[in-house]
């Protein structure tokens, strides 16, 4: 694979690095040899600061040739929006707090080159900077306010922000990421599709329990992909594999989604996808996105701190809160009156500006349609929890669940798998478990699940193994598809 190491002047790059080509932003973009579709690695060392300027469109014609640009458009899109917070994971601020105990000052900055810091003081920040934005060149500012250190900045930076006693490292960091890639690459047995797995066995409440887990590994292998399951913090294994399949529960500010930003940047087929992940976990999203599309859904009203009086009037009582990145019947409450309205508005407030109230459909069970890659593969019905309205009930020392009754597709009615593949089809052609319920002769899509569930002896109640081999198909017929472009 070609490795082009794109500066905005040949000369902002003095030094040699053995396995990569120094090609100027003007060459890259014009040259017609550059956009050839044969797979290239782009390392993008350009200003990135303006939208729409060289730097950008290095990397976003990068994705367009097929070549794998670090950093890819969305990361450089991130930062010019000035959002550095919500690319990080909790464990990034985490490591802060115990790499920076230590420190002198209110204020620090740490420099990520290929994911090694050149003052070799905060290498383990330095390396998760690299996994998450997977940005060449970073510089993360600090600051301390009331003892506890917050992310201030976050900057990709180029060729020329490089000090010159630097360059010699940062040669010999993109020197050993460069071998450590082909190494990777020349290890992995020639021709066999290689499929990772993200679960984590400490999940209380994960999509997939051990034994569907291991029937997706048995059928991965069955259908000739080798398959390997991967822990939080195995995300510098990704490039090795041809897939990610998450099989933990998602999450924006969570590992699960830079791991898919990871696995995507690095030209995997990745299941669930970031934009996915950051579409359905957001019900603010999804519901206006519904909305715009007429797709049918309860009575809903977007609340915010000066709306809160006319929730009764629009909705009734009961009415249903939902907390936007509520999952698994978390952060939905039933409200029955207005004290407590006030008190479970205000404790949603607390996390989010925005809150989403809903009419109260009550329902002997929910309708789940699983579908992936635009075709609806199970039904079923979930039904709700033993006296509770939910299909999960919470108590302080266990969890009641509703029963789950699978059936074919032809079975379940026409209306129902309709509803959820229109909606399904609004977020891409993932992985998604539509969540319907029917009242009154009409279908109400309550949500669009990323990564649900399959469990066994829940959502393979009929398919049984043709489930698994239905969706690990998907992954091998993906896979074979990207290679068959990147070859030609």
């Amino acid at each position: 694979m070609n490795v082009f190491l794109v500066v905005n002047h040949q000369r902002d790059w003095p030094v040699d690095i053995p396995g990569a080509n120094v090609v100027s932003a003007r060459e890259y973009l014009t040259d017609p040899a550059y956009s050839e579709n044969r797979p290239a690695r782009v390392l993008n060392l350009c200003r990135t600061d303006r939208y729409q300027g060289r730097g950008y469109y290095v990397s976003l014609l990068a994705e367009a040739r097929g070549h794998r640009p670090l950093p890819e458009v969305k990361t450089i899109g991130d930062l010019q929006a000035d959002v550095p917070a919500n690319l990080l994971t909790g464990t990034f601020n985490d490591q802060v707090q115990r790499a920076l105990a230590n420190q002198t000052g209110d204020k620090c900055i740490v420099d990520a080159y290929f994911g090694r810091d050149p003052l070799r003081r905060n290498d383990t920040l330095s390396q998760q900077l690299f996994a998450a934005l997977r940005a060449p060149l970073l510089r993360a500012s600090c600051a301390r306010n009331n003892g506890r250190w917050r992310l201030s900045e976050l900057r990709i930076l180029s060729a020329t922000d490089i000090e010159p006693e630097h360059h010699a490292f940062v040669a010999e960091a993109a020197t050993d990421y460069i071998t450590r890639n082909r190494a990777r690459m020349r290890d992995a047995p020639a021709g066999i599709p290689a499929l990772a797995i993200l679960y984590n066995q400490d999940e209380p409440e994960p999509p997939s329990n051990r034994e569907a887990l291991e029937k997706f590994s048995a059928m991965s292998q069955a259908l000739g992909m080798r398959t390997e399951f991967l822990r939080r913090n195995e995300i510098d294994r990704i490039p090795g594999f041809d897939a990610l399949f998450i099989r933990d529960t998602t999450g924006v500010n969570h590992y699960t989604y830079q791991f898919a930003r990871r696995a995507a940047a690095e030209g995997l087929i990745v299941i669930d996808d970031p934009d996915s992940i950051l579409k359905c976990t957001n019900k603010v999203y999804l519901n206006e996105l519904l909305a715009r599309h007429r797709v049918l859904t309860p009575k809903t009203l977007m609340v915010h701190r000066d709306n809160i009086d006319q929730i009764v009037p629009a909705l009734g009582l009961p009415c249903i809160l939902k907390q936007p990145d509520s999952a698994f019947s978390l952060g939905v409450s039933k409200i029955q009156s207005p004290s407590e309205l006030r008190a479970s508005v205000d404790k949603l407030f607390s996390k989010s500006d925005l809150v989403i109230a809903q009419e109260w459909l009550p329902t002997a069970f929910d309708w789940r349609v699983g579908i992936f890659d635009r075709r609806a593969l199970y039904v079923c019905k979930y039904f709700m929890a033993p006296g509770h309205w939910q299909v999960i009930k919470r108590e302080a020392d266990r969890k009641l669940e509703g029963s789950t009754i699978a059936m074919t597709v032809g079975e379940a009615p026409e209306n129902v798998v309709k509803t959820a593949l229109r909606a399904a089809n609004l977020i891409g052609d993932g992985f998604y478990g539509v969540d319907i319920k029917e009242s009154n002769n009409q279908c109400y899509v309550m949500e669009v699940n990323d990564n649900p569930n399959v469990d066994a002896g829940n959502e393979d109640g009929v398919l049984k193994d043709a489930l698994y081999r239905e969706i690990m198909g998907v992954f091998l017929r993906r896979i074979q598809e990207r290679k068959r472009v990147a070859a030609q």
